[in-house]
């Protein structure tokens, strides 16, 4: 999916995933860059965990995230990530 914004197009990634395997993405995705946000979904769709990003996040930061992402991986079996991105 694709929309244009004012700062470039924003294309969604979607990854369906077991619990065990969420962190594991979430970090990869971070190492990446170039993210705006990451959406944390159970079965039904239902949003469990919205995390705003932006450039200047630091790995001060991205710890406690990593600490609650993998929280909500441990409760549940199977999740979505939804990533947002911004292509310049």
């Amino acid at each position: 999916m694709t929309e244009n914004g004012q700062q470039g197009k924003t294309r969604f990634e979607e990854f369906r995933l077991n619990g065990g395997e969420v962190l594991n993405k979430v970090k990869e995705i971070i190492h990446e860059g170039n993210v705006r946000r990451i959406i944390l979904k159970d079965e039904r769709g239902k949003t469990f965990m919205e995390i705003p990003l932006t450039v200047g996040v630091v790995g001060a930061i991205i710890a406690p995230i990593l600490a609650a992402v993998g929280a909500v991986a441990a409760l549940a079996s199977n999740l979505t990530i939804v990533v947002e991105k911004i292509e310049d």
